[in-house]
């Protein structure tokens, strides 16, 4: 085969995502260069090049680093420092950095190499935009987000006015700045930046292009994190088909999609149909990328949440505990995926009760991410709400409000008000308020928090939903029980048009809604939502789920609470006999 054949075959393999079948062609190439034309010839260099890229594709970062590294040293002796080979050896280097997690070391040589860029080329080359674009991406994945928009949009204006606003080149930025500001807390933003862009990609290089298809997706994710669950599984559905009819089944942005697609029916309540996708792209994933790359690993930890979301939550310690092992073996103990896996089987440990195990995760990982990311990072911050968490979850509420007051202060000074995090950290200090018995301060966090929400997400968002919730919980709490009736009954209208009358939420809300009834005397209102309610949990549920269990409970103190006292010996006996029936 000749030269100019392999390279088309090694680049036919990497666009279709065959980065494994690639890298079977490089690495004999590459032996046999070394062999016949020796380490420093311009083929075997290339060779060299060409592989480290292979390993990035196929999730081998550290591969792709044990190649650059050497890689960067020979061109900068052979070819010089000024090179543009030289220079485009540095931002591979930097990517695979990136990849690996090491955030700081990437834009280590990403700022000075863009400012080599713009001495050497200009700053209207290519490269050079190019190389503001990729740092970006770094401040961006550092959790420096207002940094990376920062540059982002004069990119974008400078891309517009030298390419065109049509150039593919100017069409990608848009893109990455949707990309940031959705980071930033700016959903509505990225939407109305993705939602034109959708349509000049479709009407610029068509439905079919890989363009289009992306920021299909992209859209699909900015809708998601709007609370906007259904409209992102309308797109990621027939997105899948056309994926998989497109690219193939097996092509990674189609094994993507499915992921997204899982995702979003566990976002939608769905979580059995979420868990009837992860595990067999699970499998898949396993078996065409191979049990140690990202995308493998990152579907594992997917999988888990949807077991622990689904209930099962020891099912999900299974995954979890195992993975951060592979994490830490693979990754080392400081990379940013290693130190979320702590974080999830923390989490996982606290749904499961096990608030202890939590807390002796959750502390040193605190600490931890403080040391290696900085007190400001997007990941210590949350490392700090987690920390509160699990304190508040093991009754140690004022541990939680002593971490929840000044980690709001921050958030507020760091980020701003308006951000996700910071309406979380008001909403999770308000609930610590309320359960140390302090539910005035409690509504006074819980009502402004409420029209944020509603200003900034919209009604129907989950989070402005769970917070007149937990508005309605604390009238209640505090005797205002017609006030937490008012919210509550137009919240469950909304949410089974929203989630559906099946959603978890939606079947809790309904079972508080007859519980304010019954504290308000209205004993019948309360049995004529619990009589269905209860139908409707062992159905959904199961006989023996906790929910069920207190549901039947609940109605048979309400048939009692109006003499109803055969009824509710009826539904305390109703599977003792093995055999359920119709009160």
């Amino acid at each position: 085969m000749t030269k100019p054949d392999v390279v088309r075959k090694v680049a036919s393999y990497q666009a279709a995502g065959r980065a494994q079948d690639a890298i079977a062609t490089l690495e004999p190439l590459l032996a046999d260069h070394q062999r016949t034309l020796g380490a420093e010839h311009p083929d075997t260099l290339a060779s060299r090049y060409n592989l480290a890229n292979a390993y990035q594709a196929a999730g081998r970062a550290q591969d792709a680093i044990a190649v650059l590294e050497p890689l960067l040293a020979d061109l900068e002796r052979i070819l010089g420092a000024e090179h543009p080979n030289t220079l485009r050896t540095r931002n591979n280097l930097a990517n695979g950095y990136q990849a690996a997690g090491r955030t700081q070391d990437a834009i280590a040589i990403l700022e000075p190499l863009l400012a080599d860029r713009d001495w050497i080329l200009g700053a209207e080359h290519p490269d050079t935009l190019a190389s503001r674009g990729n740092l970006a991406n770094a401040y961006q994945a550092a959790g420096r987000t207002q940094d990376a928009i920062a540059i982002l949009e004069p990119l974008l204006a400078d891309l517009e006015r030298i390419l065109g606003a049509q150039h593919p080149n100017a069409l990608s930025a848009r893109g990455n700045l949707a990309n940031a500001y959705q980071a930033a807390g700016r959903t509505h933003d990225a939407i109305t930046i993705y939602e034109p862009l959708l349509q000049e990609h479709q009407r610029t290089v068509g439905a079919e292009h890989a363009n289009t298809l992306r920021t299909r997706n992209n859209l699909a994710n900015a809708y998601q994190d709007a609370g906007r669950t259904q409209d992102a599984i309308a797109i990621l559905e027939p997105l899948l088909a056309d994926r998989d009819r497109i690219l193939g089944a097996e092509h990674p942005d189609t094994l993507r999609t499915r992921g997204n697609l899982a995702n979003a029916y566990e976002a939608a309540g769905r979580t059995h149909d979420a868990i009837a996708i992860f595990e067999p792209l699970l499998a898949d994933l396993e078996r065409i990328l191979g049990p140690q790359h990202p995308d493998t690993l990152s579907t594992r930890g997917n999988l888990a949440n949807a077991y622990q979301d689904g209930g099962r939550t020891e099912d999900a310690i299974a995954i979890f505990e195992p993975l951060l092992a592979e994490r830490e073996r693979i990754l080392g103990g400081e990379h940013p995926d290693t130190l979320a896996s702590r974080g999830n089987l923390a989490n996982a440990y606290e749904a499961a009760g096990r608030t202890e195990d939590a807390i002796a995760i959750f502390e040193p990982l605190l600490a931890e991410r403080e040391r290696i990311l900085g007190a400001e990072h997007p990941d210590t911050l949350a490392s700090r709400g987690n920390l509160a968490n699990a304190y508040h979850a093991g009754g140690r509420t004022q541990d939680a409000i002593a971490i929840y007051e000044p980690l709001l202060a921050d958030l507020e000074r760091i980020v701003g008000g308006e951000p996700p995090d910071t309406l979380a950290s008001r909403g999770n200090l308000a609930k610590a308020y309320h359960a140390a018995g302090r539910t005035q301060d409690a509504i006074a966090i819980f009502e402004p928090l409420l029209a944020d929400r509603e200003r900034l997400l919209g009604a129907q968002h989950p989070n402005a939903l769970n917070t007149r919730n937990n508005l309605a919980n604390a009238y209640q709490d505090a005797g205002r029980a017609q006030d937490a009736i008012a919210v509550l009954e137009p919240l469950l209208v909304d949410l089974e048009q929203t989630l559906g009358a099946e959603h978890p939420n939606t079947l809790r809300t309904r079972n508080n809604l007859a519980n304010f009834y019954q504290d308000a005397g209205r004993t019948q209102d309360a049995i004529a939502i619990y009589e269905p309610l209860l139908d409707d949990l062992e159905r959904i549920l199961g006989a023996e789920h906790p929910d069920t269990l207190g549901s039947r409970g609940n109605l048979a103190n309400a048939y009692e609470a109006v003499g109803r006292t055969a009824d509710a010996d009826r539904v305390r006996n109703r599977f003792d006999d093995g055999n359920s029936f119709t009160v």
